[in-house]
């Protein structure tokens, strides 16, 4: 085989990793299971993939080029091939390797096959764009790897990034029971509210400790590099949709929560309902978006959203001319619950959890008037630290995961 230079991606990898922190690790990490031969690892971009896949080469490698680390968005990928990396891998005894950004390459899957295939000794760790759905009738992975999705940082993470707090996840059905005991305990080691504050404007995503004065127009740019460069590398759409998708981020942002009139929607874009339906579905899966239906989401057969949210709080003081207080307390509720629970759009209340818990989300002074009469009804309500029996402190749903 012809000799290849691999020095680049060396280098490359040596710079990241020379930065990487130990100290806090993403909720997801201890959740994997790292001895799975292929894992696939998706997310928003921004999120702390790469810094999680970092984190482990440190954490099993004293030597840490046994291993090796690749962004597959990397130039040394236009002059070579997946299989020429994995290749030379495997000739020089290196059996675990790190992929970045796979779908920035159109043929991963299929290498990914190839790999679990003809390479039994060995293994990988990918990260994606959360827009990433497998077509298993293109190419059967499913039965090759283990997915995970990493979803930005929660409430409680965000303490402990700080090295405010450490507080163990709780589980919802616990919070729901003992949320005053929690609280309590919680409000002795600091003040909650103003730090609450702080999360809804930057603590989604890790990146804002780089530089918190520049994070809303970096996260503004992680925006665009998701509907620019991820989106076509997923969609195959074209130039002209593009600027569409952009479009209609910013028409929902002025106006959300947003209860669309689907062909007002499209009208203003010039667009059809199935084209439309794909760019809002997209935004979605990218997490730049939440879509809340009254029925089970479903990514193969799309229909009409109840209600359009923005994906998380950080994004409504980026991308919102204006931030409603109303619609940044639901914003919050929805992104802290979706990760571990199925949300959906009730006929009465604000949100219904796991078909079980009904929510209404609201400032101190929220009345039960609306679902009083409903069984596993609950309050969660901002501007208050400890909460009631069923009258639950917004930011305590933030302590789930």
């Amino acid at each position: 085989m012809e000799t290849i230079e691999i020095q680049p991606l060396y280098d490359n990898y040596h710079r990241k990793i020379a930065k990487v922190d130990l100290r806090f690790k993403r909720y997801l990490y201890s959740q994997i299971n790292w001895k799975a031969r292929i894992i696939g690892i998706k997310g928003a971009r921004g999120v702390g993939k790469t810094t999680m896949l970092l984190q482990h080469i440190l954490d099993n490698f004293e030597d840490i080029d046994k291993t090796l680390y690749a962004s597959l968005d990397d130039l040394w990928f236009s002059t070579h091939s997946l299989m020429d990396l994995i290749d030379w891998a495997y000739q020089h005894d290196i059996m675990r390797l790190y992929l970045d950004e796979v779908h920035r390459y159109e043929q991963w899957a299929e290498c990914l096959k190839n790999i679990y295939d003809n390479y039994p000794d060995m293994s990988i760790v990918y990260t994606s764009s959360s827009l990433l759905i497998m077509d298993n009738a293109y190419v059967d992975l499913s039965r090759r790897q283990t997915t995970y999705t990493l979803y930005g940082m929660s409430f409680r993470e965000f303490l402990e990034y700080e090295g405010i707090l450490h507080v163990a996840p709780i589980y919802l059905e616990d919070l729901l029971e003992n949320h005053v005991k929690y609280a309590m305990r919680i409000q002795k080691e600091m003040k909650v509210m103003p730090l609450f504050e702080a999360y809804l404007r930057h603590g989604y995503y890790p990146f804002y400790r780089e530089d918190i004065e520049d994070f809303p127009i970096r996260l503004r740019a992680t925006v665009s590099v998701v509907i620019e460069n991820d989106l076509p590398a997923v969609e195959k759409i074209s130039f002209e949709t593009i600027q569409k998708v952009k479009r209609l981020l910013m028409i929902i942002s002025e106006r959300v929560p947003f209860e669309p009139n689907m062909s007002e929607l499209w009208k203003q874009l010039s667009t059809n309902n199935e084209l439309g339906l794909r760019m809002l579905y997209a935004l979605d899966k990218a997490h730049v978006l939440s879509l809340l239906m009254s029925k089970a989401k479903n990514y193969k057969t799309l229909y009409k959203p109840d209600k359009i949210f923005l994906g998380n709080s950080n994004l409504m003081h980026v991308l919102c001319p204006q931030v409603d207080k109303g619609n940044e307390r639901e914003t919050f509720f929805l992104s802290q619950l979706s990760v571990q629970n199925e949300v959906r759009y009730p006929q009465r209340g604000d949100f219904l959890i796991n078909d079980k818990y009904l929510f209404e989300v609201g400032g101190k002074s929220k009345a039960f008037d609306q679902i009083k009469d409903i069984p596993n009804s609950y309050l969660a309500v901002d501007d208050t630290e400890t909460g009631h029996k069923n009258r639950i402190p917004l930011w305590m749903f933030g302590l789930l995961y």
